[in-house]
């Protein structure tokens, strides 16, 4: 199975600016999160129209937290600790496809049960975004992977040379934030990610 690159938002970058990044990477990247806690449904719904302007296809698009604006959108969703349940998520919207996060094997199993169609787990090695939080580990996400049979996405200080590690613990892809939004060229390093997984994931 092709190994997915997800490119998450910063809630730092103004939603025009992540969508023109987006647009140049969008060849190399399969999901692109709208993660911005501090906005409105309002700018969220913007924030998607950004993207479809900048050739982003619906599909490629989730709305973290936000249900009602991905079922307005017709978007996928990816569910924190703090939002609603994956199986009310599941029961209500039956074709919304859900990413869930999780910190644990038995928080991904029950994310799993529940309905969840990928899980998000990390922070995988050390990064500025979490600092002074150990980070959990190729070993955390290899049990993790053992636990489920859902895809798994690794997150969390992950440069292109650490691909291969990831890949190795079981991760069936990975998301990725500043090594691509603050990088000097964001194609070419959303280019080389993408290589790195699936290069690796092919043999």
């Amino acid at each position: 199975m092709r190994k997915q690159l997800h490119v998450i938002s910063d809630g730092k970058l103004s939603l025009e600016a992540f969508a023109e990044i987006a647009g140049e990477v969008e060849p190399f990247a399969d999901r692109f999160h709208l993660r911005e806690k501090h906005r409105t449904s309002r700018e969220l719904y913007e924030g998607v129209k950004l993207l479809c302007n900048e050739g982003i296809p619906i599909h490629k698009i989730v709305i973290n937290d936000r249900v009602d604006v991905a079922w307005a959108c017709k978007t996928g969703v990816h569910l924190a600790f703090h939002s609603l349940p994956v199986r009310v998520v599941k029961t209500h919207f039956l074709d919304m496809p859900i990413g869930c996060s999780v910190h644990s094997p038995e928080e991904a199993e029950e994310a799993a049960k529940q309905g969840a169609d990928y899980i998000l787990f990390g922070h995988i090695f050390e990064t500025d975004s979490k600092k002074g939080i150990p980070p959990r580990g190729t070993g955390s996400l290899e049990a993790l992977k053992k636990a489920v049979e859902i895809p798994v996405m690794a997150i969390g200080g992950i440069k292109p040379e650490k691909v291969p590690e990831v890949l190795e613990a079981g991760a069936d892809g990975i998301a990725v934030m500043s090594g691509i939004l603050q990088a000097k060229d964001p194609a070419e390093a959303a280019k080389l990610f993408s290589k790195k997984l699936n290069e690796e994931g092919e043999k």
